[in-house]
């Protein structure tokens, strides 16, 4: 359900105690009672202003939160956005209008709804800043984790870099963010070697090993390698690329110099909470690993290798199954989809659902070159390509756009998933994207977006 119930907690008082039987006649004493502590001061929780999701990003000041607290904002351009008869509801009624909203404890909010922050303090991911709170469970540790789209530090990309003298130029303008994250984790779209004839021609893509200095400059903890262009030198290279990324301090996952390693999960502890993580490539080129042969992970499914292949399909969802006994939360990365396109195919959707099924919480695709939907599915949620983050894909305006997928955790629980959209500049570095140009991406992704998001989108 988009929506918890709220549920009230009624404190209810003992029995009578019993009355005294006769005896003996006692000497009363007086006993002292205890000291208040802080222990036992009453909990609070943000009072948070929930929206549909596509009014995620929307900054508050207090005083625009007492009004709202008051009844008296009745049009939604006294908050700052575009005029609009502003009404508000309940949790349910928010995720179906964009026009509705809610004042309800942090404590009822889940994806895909968004909340506003308050004089720029975010209720999930800062609730002890936050100036607005009303009695409740406090807030238990916040985890943060971040996804990015493809990262692809080869061809023109790399040569960008040599010419400027700086391995992390394409990174830096996003490290701070980046590295911020409790959890940070990208596709990595090339290899670290090229130790071998190129099997792509101009399409491929090997990376000088030096830059794996942006990577670390911007916190990347974990790389995809289960994609259509980590084989694209040959087996040697691949296998340096496998070293060059553990010995670079970065889990690498979804590749391996065998089938065993490239299904391993990676799991990665943070304050607490136990992230699994297990990738596929779904578009062929890079070798399927097998019991003797290093390569991806892979799923033969369409557009590219299908139609999709039962058993292939059967290897991955085993692998989750046996991962969420071992896990708090399970990330799967599929690369997948058409290119260019913000369209789906079926087989997307089929093993989206089948993954989520065998007890994956979140599924974030990667591969089209642009943005896709998200979709809220029964048990967890799916965002079906982040586009580029870092490429050299510049002939048209999709290709230099892309997301990054912020994540909220409130102990196992997943609070909040934002999208930030990006840029990729002339300099081939991803830049948040601000205004018009925000608006236009994001409104893509929930113009290909099903359930509540469908049909719904930015005015």
């Amino acid at each position: 359900m988009l929506a918890a119930t709220l549920l009230a907690v009624v404190a209810c008082t003992g029995e009578p105690a019993e009355r005294p039987t006769a005896g003996p006649t006692r000497t009363p004493t007086t006993a002292t009672a205890p000291a208040p502590t802080a222990a036992d001061a009453p909990t609070r929780t943000p009072l948070v202003v929930a929206l549909h999701p596509t009014r995620q990003g929307l900054a508050l000041t207090g005083a625009q939160l007492a009004a709202l607290r008051a009844g008296t904002v009745t049009d939604w351009a006294e908050l700052g956005a575009p005029a609009a008869a502003l009404r508000t509801g309940s949790l349910d009624q928010v995720a179906a209008d964009r026009d509705v909203l809610a004042l309800v404890p942090a404590t009822d909010v889940r994806p895909p709804l968004a909340v506003a922050t308050v004089d720029g303090v975010h209720p999930l991911r800062n609730p002890a800043a936050y100036p607005a709170t009303v009695p409740g469970p406090a807030a238990p540790l916040v985890t943060t984790v971040t996804l990015t789209g493809d990262v692809m530090l080869a061809r023109r990309v790399g040569d960008r870099l040599d010419q400027v003298g700086d391995q992390a130029a394409a990174l830096r303008p996003m490290a701070r963010r980046l590295a911020a994250s409790d959890l940070t984790i990208g596709n990595l779209e090339s290899t670290l070697s090229t130790a071998g004839a190129p099997r792509q021609g101009g399409d491929s893509f090997g990376a000088r090993p030096q830059v794996r200095a942006g990577l670390r400059l911007a916190g990347f903890d974990v790389l995809s390698l289960a994609n259509n262009h980590v084989g694209d030198y040959g087996p040697r290279a691949l296998r340096q690329t496998l070293r060059r990324v553990e010995d670079g301090g970065f889990a690498g996952v979804g590749a391996g110099t065998d089938l065993a390693a490239a299904a391993r999960p990676v799991v990665v502890v943070r304050n607490g909470v136990r992230f699994g993580i297990v990738a596929f490539n779904a578009i062929g080129e890079t070798p399927a690993a097998t019991a003797d042969r290093p390569g991806a992970l892979s799923v033969r499914m369409r557009p590219r290798t299908g139609p999709l292949v039962a058993s292939d399909l059967q290897r991955v969802t085993d692998v989750v199954r046996a991962l969420r006994d071992e896990v708090d939360v399970v990330l799967v990365l599929p690369h997948w989809g058409t290119q260019y396109t913000t369209r789906t195919v079926r087989d997307q959707r089929v093993v989206a659902r089948r993954l989520v099924r065998a007890g994956a919480d979140l599924v974030v695709g990667g591969h089209p070159h642009w943005v896709q939907g998200v979709e809220s599915v029964p048990g967890g949620l799916v965002v079906y390509s982040l586009g580029n983050f870092v490429f050299d894909m510049d002939s048209t305006r999709e290709t230099q756009e892309g997301a990054v997928l912020e994540l909220t955790y409130w102990g196992t629980e997943l609070k909040a998933a934002e999208l930030i959209p990006v840029v990729i500049g002339p300099d081939f570095a991803p830049r948040v994207a601000r205004g018009e140009r925000a608006t236009a991406i994001l409104n893509r992704i929930w113009s290909a977006s099903g359930g509540p998001l469908r049909g719904s989108h930015a005015r």
